[in-house]
């Protein structure tokens, strides 16, 4: 998975049922993000100015989405950059393994949904931009 770069994560947008009522998105394993999700959670009411990520994992796959306001995700793959701004509810950001990651620019009352296709593992962050250098050689 080192060898990945970001022209390999992609942008999905996924369906919107609109009604007089509202809107609805859903997410189903395999159809709506390319893997099974084995874990979600959700980042708010983070204050301005502040950065959140700043990290890469091994083999975990993510699909990262405005929940509600806006936020920008710049992804690195050791050589290129590319930023994205997230601020639709039915749009995500899918990133594959060995991408690091910056979230930043959050607008007041953003919610940050985050689905991931592994539990929580410590030993799969590189935390370290060094560490991430490193592995991808």
């Amino acid at each position: 998975m080192n060898k990945t770069s970001v022209y390999d994560c992609s942008v999905i947008e996924m369906n919107k049922h609109h009604s007089d009522r509202g809107n609805i998105t859903v997410v189903e394993n395999g159809i709506t993000v390319p893997f099974d999700v084995q874990r979600v959670y959700y980042l708010y009411d983070v204050p301005g100015g502040e950065e959140r990520g700043g990290h890469a994992h091994r083999e975990l796959r993510q699909l990262i989405v405005a929940a509600s306001g806006s936020f920008d995700v710049t992804i690195d793959d050791g050589t290129l950059k590319r930023t994205f701004t997230l601020n639709r509810p039915y749009v995500g950001l899918l990133i594959v393994p060995g991408i690091w990651r910056e979230l930043s620019n959050f607008s007041s009352g953003t919610v940050c949904l985050v689905l991931a296709s592994l539990p929580y593992d410590e030993n799969d962050y590189l935390r370290s931009y060094e560490d991430f250098v490193e592995f991808k050689r």
